[in-house]
């Protein structure tokens, strides 16, 4: 999977959360909305790799999690991460709420309405979302 396929990925599945709410479906919502954050986060870090070059190992390993707080070190963008809280109080806590989401949690079958719509609204948020975010680093 390249750069590409995983920005596209991350726009499918940030559409799908976007319909399964909209269909009171808040479980697959939740879990889509995070999994969406997750491949463009991913694709942050395929940007890091060239063309016919070897692959870093430790890039590769790294990037083989769904730990969102992990993939933002390996994408090499806590710094960034840590400036851009300090400078928008709604983005920090926006990164508090996706950072609470984990792929273990399509297991999870007591999400409610508001969790749902607080994870999303918290990556699609227009002025202090964090795909709008990270689309500043593809």
């Amino acid at each position: 999977m390249n750069k590409n396929e995983l920005e596209r990925l991350a726009d499918i599945r940030i559409k799908e959360a976007e319909i399964l709410l909209q269909a009171d479906c808040y479980h697959g919502a939740y879990y889509l909305a995070g999994y969406a954050l997750e491949c463009l986060l991913k694709a942050c870090i395929a940007k890091q790799v060239k063309a016919f070059d070897f692959p870093d190992k430790k890039l590769a390993n790294d990037s083989y999690t769904h730990d969102l707080s992990k993939l933002v070190v390996t994408a090499g963008l806590k710094l960034q991460l840590q400036q851009k809280e300090r400078q928008d109080a709604v983005f920090k806590s926006n990164w508090k709420t996706v950072n609470d989401w984990s792929e273990e949690d399509r297991y999870d079958c007591d999400i409610e309405k508001e969790e749902a719509y607080d994870l999303f609204n918290a990556i699609t948020d227009n002025t202090s979302g964090i795909l709008l975010w990270l689309k500043n680093y593809l």
